[in-house]
């Protein structure tokens, strides 16, 4: 029997909604970045948008493991209502990329125990979950940079990054950017150690995007914040 959430709309009917606008192509390009879901992200906030806030439907959708329906989980929830233990164990079975971007950004960053668990996360043996820490860092670089030993973290970048997991190093690398262009007193140092270790140093950029190479993305954007 269909569980009923107290807006009336079931489980069994989203999963049907969203299986009616999963598309192969849509797939077959998610699947080059990791990802195992065939639904438009446009047409999934679409959904969400319609369904607003409904955190009892979002846990129960988060339970079915599909990804598509994780990813409107997120959408839908209540992000301060989740306790920290419940955090810590969706961001372990967020094993896509896709679910791990939007959970750590739309929702852990709103929660009251984000600090917590970036603290806990950033060490973890589990380059992931890692790499979600240092995520959460970034976010402190750029936002709230009161108490964080910035010299301690290049510290570490500087020694691990080269050897990092892809994910884990991509998300060390934003860090290492990000204290390069909000604060001066460690540019130098910043380019410096991205230019010895060339993390991303080759790696393919479009036209008009910036690099993820930090000697670069941290001038570019150093450039264009003063008007150069």
């Amino acid at each position: 029997m269909a569980q009923t959430t107290a807006a009336g709309t079931t489980v069994g009917e989203v999963m049907a909604e969203l299986a009616e606008l999963e598309d192969p192509r849509v797939r077959e390009v998610n699947a080059r970045h990791g990802d195992d879901h065939g639904v438009n992200l446009t047409k999934l906030r679409t959904v969400g948008k319609r369904l607003k806030i409904q955190h009892d439907l979002a846990r129960e959708l988060w339970e079915t493991g599909d990804t598509s329906a994780r990813l409107l989980a997120i959408l839908i929830c209540r992000p301060k209502a989740f306790a920290r233990d419940e955090l810590d164990a969706m961001l372990r079975q967020a094993r896509t990329p896709k679910v791990h971007d939007w959970l750590v950004n739309y929702v852990v960053k709103k929660s009251p125990h984000a600090e917590q668990l970036r603290l806990a996360w950033s060490t973890d043996v589990d380059p992931v979950v890692a790499s979600a820490g240092w995520a959460l860092t970034t976010e402190r670089v750029a936002k709230s940079p009161e108490g964080l030993d910035l010299s301690a973290l290049l510290d570490i970048i500087e020694a691990q990054m080269k050897d990092a997991p892809s994910r884990l190093q991509w998300a060390m690398n934003h860090c290492l950017a990000q204290i390069g262009i909000d604060h001066p007193e460690h540019r130098a140092r910043a380019i410096d150690i991205g230019e010895r270790l060339e993390v991303l140093k080759d790696y393919p950029t479009p036209p008009n995007c910036t690099s993820p190479f930090a000697p670069i993305w941290i001038t570019e954007i150093v450039n264009r914040k003063s008007g150069k």
